[in-house]
């Protein structure tokens, strides 16, 4: 009888979960050739091929899919036997892990997370932020406890994981006082022309502002793109151009940075999602977050 090796096991988990040996030799902190070598052997070993090459991808097999199974509850066991041995008082400095992308409000961050903080056993909280696609591959073997992010896992990728919607709000144009002067009263046509600050490519909600500008049939002045929603709301600050935010951060956006309401967009949504590898949001910190995002719409 072939005794199992958890080792193979855990090789194989990991590349299930992320679709390449690339990635998983990152997270493992192993050369690929090392993991494909211990595959082989663990394939040979059970005696069934447990991937299929889709693309560059690669995909479990039906055999592969029924180990898959297996391995997500004896590596979720394990996690509950760390969890069990566990003091209080050691339980309460376990790091609560969340994968922020570097494309999202940070205000709006704050105020989702920082309940997080407050329930009976808050843990240490860490945030990282990374693209998503970084994200949730460290979300796939357990890296990350949570993602937060403007859009549901996308269908390219093959990490397993469930998307919970938290909140959405439509979006506001906000500009320093003397541009809003310009650009309130026939608003949105008074945007045609009017410098601005448009989010960047991995901003879920950009195609859909840019549809919304050409059903309007105004054609703002592009000065510059942001990826960091902070940066771009302090070059409005200075002046550069009219900016988009969630109407939900209206009232932060107009004290923190000086900016006042041109107008709102309510045909454009910005939309939270919670991403976990579990389907329920079991975890104190988690149900925080989530009956925080219910009082933000």
């Amino acid at each position: 009888m072939t005794e199992l090796n958890y080792k193979h096991l855990r090789y194989f988990w990991t590349v299930a979960r992320v679709g390449t040996i690339a990635e998983a030799g990152r997270l493992l902190n192993l050369a690929p050739h090392s993991i494909s070598t211990q595959l082989a052997t663990f394939e040979a070993a059970l005696g069934v091929s447990l991937f299929r090459r889709a693309r560059r991808r690669l995909v479990v097999t039906e055999a592969g899919e029924r180990i898959l199974g297996h391995a997500e509850e004896i590596f979720a066991l394990g996690d509950q036997i760390v969890d069990v041995v566990r003091d209080d008082s050691l339980r309460r400095s376990l790091p609560f892990r969340i994968g922020i992308p570097d494309s999202m409000p940070k205000s709006v961050i704050y105020h989702l997370i920082e309940p997080a903080l407050h329930v009976e056993r808050p843990g240490r909280l860490v945030c990282r932020e990374a693209p998503l696609a970084e994200l949730l591959a460290e979300l796939a073997v357990h890296r990350l406890d949570l993602v937060i992010a403007d859009r549901a896992v996308p269908p390219e990728v093959s990490v397993r994981g469930y998307s919970t919607l938290l909140s959405e709000s439509t979006l506001t144009v906000f500009a320093t006082p003397a541009l809003s002067a310009q650009l309130v009263e026939g608003f949105p046509a008074t945007l045609d022309g009017a410098p601005f600050l448009l989010p960047g490519e991995d901003v879920a909600h950009r195609g859909a502002l840019l549809q919304w500008f050409e059903r309007e049939r105004v054609q703002p002045s592009v000065v510059a793109e942001f990826d960091d929603s902070a940066l771009m709301k302090s070059f409005a600050q200075g002046g550069a151009g009219a900016i988009v935010a969630p109407t939900s951060i209206a009232d932060y956006v107009c004290r923190q940075y000086g900016l006042v309401v041109i107008g709102e967009i309510d045909a454009v949504v910005s939309r939270v999602y919670a991403i976990t590898t579990e389907r329920r949001l079991s975890h104190p910190a988690m149900q925080a977050i989530r009956d925080r995002a219910g009082t933000l719409g």
